[in-house]
């Protein structure tokens, strides 16, 4: 029987640094527009201590918008709160594939990427940005239902119905609803790093991290018991990073075969778990980094990496970056 996980040493600093300023995020809401997609960024990125945000929800003019799901909204801005925003959000809505939203709101939204705002749509809100050409000879993704009609209303979208996310640097879209909660999470790495990111899942109760290569759905269902497992394993893998852990030794925590673990696993994560290991080490890495005024060669010890140079060079493979460059970007005080 697996020993009782280690408690996590306790979190007592802010897990946000220090901004010059609030991170500005319209949430533009569209006639039809689905209610979870509209909550997911408009809680994600409100505004608190710990979150330096602040959030203007709006639609093509102030007013009542009819949604979907039998929900309406009466929003408080037009659209010059795209002009105003750092990042734009644009959920999903109903019957995007019959007729593009108003010119004026696709023009809002070219004139704020022109000038630097990024865009962001959850679920069907890839058809509003696919509309002002925006995502033309690019890679994007919408809700698996609506792939196709996207693909073929769009045909110069690269339309990739397989992941959870796309990340085109000024424009990113996501699948269906919970895969939004996965892109304000990599956004939040993005902009204020690892710590806060993780400090927002757990507020969200959501997971930490998912790949966004990560298929939209198992085309078979799996056994309830065996996905349960699984997560056991992860989250006992996740309190011993410090700790050699090996395929053989994680397939017997989870009390199957090497083989089908490592199969069931990709299915459950979009990585291989030697590659889901080494992604929680650099993010308990970046954590440290952050947090901490350890050394490199001591957070590499403590992370299961052995040597700085080993941490180094994973750092570099994987982030693009070196640890010290890291943590000169989101040291607490920096």
């Amino acid at each position: 029987m697996a020993a009782a996980p280690r408690p996590a040493p306790p979190r007592t600093l802010d897990p946000v640094p220090p901004t010059l300023r609030l991170h500005r995020v319209a949430v533009l809401v569209l006639e039809g527009a689905k209610p979870l997609d509209v909550g997911i960024p408009a809680q994600v990125f409100t505004t608190r201590a710990s979150m330096p945000y602040e959030v203007r929800v709006c639609g093509a003019e102030p007013g009542p918008v009819t949604g979907g799901d039998g929900l309406s909204y009466v929003v408080a801005h037009g659209l010059d709160a795209l002009a105003w925003a750092d990042i734009v959000f644009v959920p999903g809505y109903r019957f995007p594939d019959r007729e593009d939203p108003p010119r004026p709101v696709l023009e809002a939204l070219i004139a704020a990427h022109d000038r630097g705002a990024r865009l962001a749509a959850i679920s069907t809100g890839a058809f509003a940005l696919a509309a002002t050409g925006l995502l033309d000879g690019r890679r994007a993704t919408t809700h698996w239902h609506y792939a196709q009609a996207l693909a073929a209303k769009r045909p110069l979208v690269q339309v990739d119905e397989n992941v959870l996310f796309v990340d085109e640097g000024s424009v990113l879209t996501s699948a269906g609803a919970a895969s939004g909660i996965d892109l304000c999470l990599h956004i939040l790495r993005g902009d204020l790093g690892v710590a806060a990111a993780n400090h927002a899942a757990r507020r969200l109760v959501a997971a930490p991290y998912r790949s966004g290569g990560q298929a939209q759905y198992v085309p078979r269902s799996l056994p309830e018991p065996l996905g349960e497992r699984f997560a056991a394993t992860r989250e006992w893998a996740l309190h011993r990073l410090d700790e050699p852990l090996t395929l053989d030794a994680l397939a017997q925590h989870a009390a199957v075969s090497p083989r089908t673990f490592s199969r069931r696993f990709v299915e459950d994560t979009g990585y291989t778990p030697m590659q889901w290991v080494m992604r929680a080490r650099l993010d308990l890495a970046r954590e440290l980094l952050e947090r901490s005024e350890r050394s490199v060669e001591q957070i590499a010890a403590d992370v299961g990496l052995g040597t700085g140079a080993n941490l180094r060079l994973h750092f570099q493979r994987i982030l693009g970056t070196t640890p010290s460059e890291y943590r000169r970007t989101f040291a607490k005080g920096e």
